[in-house]
């Protein structure tokens, strides 16, 4: 008696798990958030600072020490900081600082895009970074007119360095700061 038991439970095991699966199982492709941000409009930015620019109307801008400032974009949780520096006879430190700053992401970086700007009609001539992979930040750039002024600025997201994850806000935030060093005056 007990061999048909284990004989027939043994059937219906082989039988059940032969038949209980009908399609093969087929993996679902990955899929991504969908980040979509408002169309940036621009509103002009001037104070008693030797230099004025147009940034984003949905980012926050807070004066620092020295005409630095901070403009924040709370939502996607990244700041652009900008500095001032004043020219004196210095350029040379000034232009080694600011690409040895960007150049000390190489570690993390896959890649490092140098775009240069010149507008001689405003005297702005200056130089934009994209940083492609981990980096700790993603784009940076220099302004100076070579004889009194000198701007840096750069973006870093308050996230661990994901740049498949933080890509949307950066392409963003990235085409706000182009937008910022290409409006940029010297007053």
């Amino acid at each position: 008696m007990f061999k048909k038991i284990i004989t027939f439970s043994t059937i219906a095991l082989v039988s059940f798990l032969s038949f209980s699966c009908k399609d093969d199982v087929i993996p679902k492709p990955a899929s991504y958030l969908r980040l979509d941000y408002p169309e940036a409009k621009y509103v002009g930015f001037e104070n008693e600072c030797p230099f004025a620019f147009e940034m984003n109307s949905e980012a926050v801008i807070k004066g620092e020490k020295n005409c630095g400032f901070t403009i924040t974009y709370p939502k996607m949780k990244a700041t652009i900081y900008l500095t001032y520096k004043p020219v004196n006879n210095d350029i040379n430190k000034l232009l080694r600082d600011a690409q040895k700053l960007t150049y000390e992401h190489v570690i993390k970086a896959d890649d490092i895009l140098e775009q240069p700007y010149l507008n001689p009609s405003k005297k702005v001539y200056g130089m934009f970074y994209q940083v492609e992979g981990n980096a700790a930040t993603n784009s940076q750039f220099y302004v100076t007119d070579s004889t009194k002024h000198f701007v840096t600025g750069s973006v870093y997201f308050y996230a661990k360095p994901n740049y498949d994850s933080i890509m949307p806000a950066a392409s963003y935030v990235r085409n706000d700061m182009q937008r910022l060093m290409e409006t940029l005056k010297w007053k």
